[in-house]
């Protein structure tokens, strides 16, 4: 029987599979309130459930960061040119969940999040563009236009459903054109006219509000954290009560008070959760796995030999930590409540499964570099 051989990062190989634990300690115990509320007596549902978007998200990582990432340049350029059509599939047929058309109904029950998918596809393509572009990268019209118009693109079809997604990807794909060394003049303007663009949608939602159904979610939201009132500041005190009552140590495995009463604790608000069971410190744990993931990348960066694959890590990166510190923000009320889950522990299908295939594309970068140091290292 061939011997499966794990390469690359070992340290994020590490981090990922600790975050995965915590996963299933923490969806296990908080689907409960699920199971009480569809009133349903198998209790392991979601554990299994769980359980094999692990292993499906696990063979992913190990699959993708087998294959060269040279070949990911012309895979996610195809895939890019599929997510347009997809997410306005999904604007206009998609299954309605709270006033937002988020995702694409598939047959057994399942759904697909086409935002997770163009999120991964435009970050790829970004980090193309910019290898491919830097010795022209400071022209507007040979290398920024290029490479902001997907930008918008994708963004403004994500925004009427979800803005924070929109508005975390188009931080990420601003991040990765600072890095790039596009014109700073550029991005700064991008980032007035995004600003502009987005009150001026609000502002036609307002005279005809079925433009942007979600507006009025999204006021009720600021609304609260500004003003400390409505039905987001129950969910986020109620994720301070978990947080106090989990104290240093925690209760225990199973022993959660607040499961019940916090909305999403298996997914928006697992964080929360996780410290009222295990307490601060594993809360302190979890926020160092995604700064030892963030620290492993960087180095990664300064061992890569090429832009693109520098550029891929960046991008991949960065999105899944600044993601993680949103998620872990709005639990503790230093943000908005924003709907973002926490990447590889919270319970989701599709986010996962994306998460996963990002995830082997920065195994594969590292997968690379550290062949190349070991057959230096040998022909030394």
């Amino acid at each position: 029987m061939k011997k499966i051989k794990i390469r690359g990062d070992i340290i994020i190989w590490m981090v990922v599979v600790l975050l995965a634990g915590l996963s299933l300690l923490g969806v296990y115990s908080a689907s409960s309130s699920l199971v009480w509320k569809h009133r349903s007596g198998f209790t392991e549902f979601y554990l299994i459930r769980r359980t094999i978007f692990l292993i499906a998200g696990f063979t992913l990582i190990y699959v993708v960061h087998l294959i060269p990432y040279r070949y990911f340049s012309r895979i996610f350029l195809i895939l890019l040119y599929v997510s347009v059509p997809l997410l306005i599939a999904t604007l206009f047929y998609g299954k309605d969940l709270n006033h937002a058309r988020r995702v694409l109904p598939l047959p057994f029950g399942l759904s697909f999040q086409t935002s997770d998918f163009a999120k991964l596809a435009l970050i790829v393509y970004l980090a193309r563009e910019l290898t491919i572009k830097q010795l022209k990268i400071k022209s507007f019209k040979q290398a920024f236009v290029p490479l902001i118009m997907p930008v918008i693109i994708i963004t403004a079809l994500i925004l009427p459903a979800n803005l924070s997604t929109a508005a975390l990807l188009f931080a990420t794909a601003l991040v990765l054109m600072f890095i790039g060394r596009v014109n700073m003049k550029y991005i700064l303007s991008t980032v007035a006219i995004g600003v502009l663009g987005v009150l001026i949608l609000i502002g036609i939602a307002k005279t005809f509000p079925d433009v942007l159904p979600r507006k009025a979610t999204w006021e009720k939201r600021i609304d609260s954290f500004l003003n400390n009132k409505g039905e987001e500041t129950f969910q986020v005190t109620q994720a301070k009560i978990a947080i106090a009552g989990g104290g240093l140590t925690g209760k225990g495995p199973g022993n959660s008070e607040q499961r019940n009463v916090l909305p999403h604790p298996y997914s928006d608000f697992i964080y929360a959760f996780l410290i009222e069971e295990y307490g601060i410190f594993m809360g302190a744990f979890v926020l160092l796995l995604y700064f030892i993931l963030f620290f492993r990348a960087l180095i990664l960066i300064k061992k890569t030999d090429g832009d693109f694959g520098a550029f891929l890590a960046v991008g991949i990166v960065f999105s899944l930590v600044f993601q993680a510190l949103v998620n872990m923000a709005v639990s503790v009320n230093l943000f908005p409540v924003t709907g973002q889950t926490l990447p590889l522990v919270s319970m989701g299908g599709t986010s996962f499964i994306f998460t996963s295939i990002g995830i082997g594309v920065l195994l594969s970068v590292s997968r690379e570099v550290y062949s190349k140091k070991e057959g230096t290292e040998e022909a030394a």
